[in-house]
């Protein structure tokens, strides 16, 4: 049997862009009489930061209703287009006291905290999850890992807003989210986890989800992964030598400088992880451009692993330019993307319809 992974990069308000791509997706699969949510298709969905919350708007059961998901593609979207300035909406006031986020978080987190709790309620809990879901984090008082998932019974406890929070909280951004780890509650040991965003160990999740794959038992079941990894588009920008030598760990932090540190341990990470994946999943692996998989007629029946993304020519790619003109550019990004991995998108729908 074949199992469908969904993976979602992290990349703030950059989110616009796999949102914008699912979208495209639910169109194909409309096309072919596929019509059900997408947690119907995909066996299992990750997320680390903005890729946690499409994840868990797909998977959490909406305020309710606890059947159908808390969002499509579609609204998620919308989110990011009509809530984002307030999610990164620095304010004067603190942009006077700590000099635009130099001496402590850029960002109030009320606002994201309160989009979290509308859309994914105050109650739900991972393991109440539609489908299998993954959300990564980094505990930053045990200095290790979280991986917030119902593919684990040790590790589904969390509420769903709390475990988005907590993966979605970038230093400098945000400060950190405490947590609170349900079975620790249940066992009577200290229940919350300071977390931070899982960018920093695993902003693409997809090597994490194959992971959790395999520990359900999918590879010995003999079943086939297949992986669609979205990724927010990648940084372009050059990195000058006579800039970055003198910046010390400031400069490294800097908001003003859009924290190149963190843009390097993301960007790192996810070409690791792709580079990985597409060794491991693809029998015959084909060459990468830009970033992402080259789909062919000839080759896209003998890939496991799709990787959709591209260097964001055009387009800022600070991860809180929430201006509308930024967010209509990452929006038509998305578009492009889309168009331009067409044959993956139509290989990933012809197999979900064949299943």
């Amino acid at each position: 049997m074949t199992k469908f992974i969904l993976s979602i990069d992290g990349g703030g308000i950059r989110g616009v862009i796999p949102a914008v791509v699912l979208t495209v997706l639910v169109k194909k699969l409309a096309d072919r009489n596929k019509t059900l949510p997408l947690h119907r298709y995909f066996h299992l969905i990750a997320g680390t930061s903005t890729g946690a919350i499409i994840a868990a708007g797909l998977t959490c059961p909406r305020p309710g209703h606890p059947k159908e998901p808390a969002a499509d593609p579609q609204t998620l979207l919308a989110l990011y287009k009509n809530k984002g300035p307030k999610i990164f909406d620095i304010g004067l006031f603190r942009k006077m006291a700590n000099f635009g986020g130099l001496f402590e978080e850029r960002y109030s987190a009320a606002a994201l905290e309160k989009i979290l709790t509308d859309m994914l309620g105050k109650t739900s809990e991972i393991k109440d999850a539609l489908a299998k879901v993954l959300i990564t984090a980094y505990d930053i008082h045990a200095r290790r890992a979280v991986f917030m998932t119902n593919a684990d019974k040790d590790h589904e406890r969390f509420y769903f807003w709390q475990a988005v929070r907590g993966s979605s909280a970038a230093p400098t951004y945000f400060e950190p989210g405490l947590v609170e780890d349900l079975t620790r509650t249940a066992h009577g040991q200290t229940p919350m986890l300071p977390l931070i965003d899982g960018g920093v160990f695993a902003n693409d999740p997809a090597m994490a989800a194959y992971v959790e794959g395999s520990k359900l038992g999918w590879r010995e079941n003999g079943d086939e992964m297949v992986i669609l990894s979205l990724g927010t588009g990648s940084a372009n920008r050059k990195i000058p030598y006579q800039q970055a030598k003198s910046w010390g760990a400031g400069g490294w932090i800097n908001p003003a400088n859009d924290t190149p540190l963190i843009s390097v341990l993301m960007q790192g990470q996810s070409s690791t992880a792709s580079y990985q994946l597409n060794k491991l999943l693809n029998r015959e692996p084909p060459s990468f451009a830009e970033g992402a998989t080259v789909v062919t007629l000839a080759n896209r029946k003998g890939l496991n692993y799709f990787r959709l993304d591209a260097p964001l020519v055009g387009v800022n790619d600070a991860l809180d330019d929430a201006t509308p003109g930024n967010i209509a550019d990452l929006e038509k990004f998305g578009r492009t993307l889309a168009e331009k991995h067409d044959l993956a998108l139509e290989e990933i729908a012809d197999r979900i319809t064949a299943t």
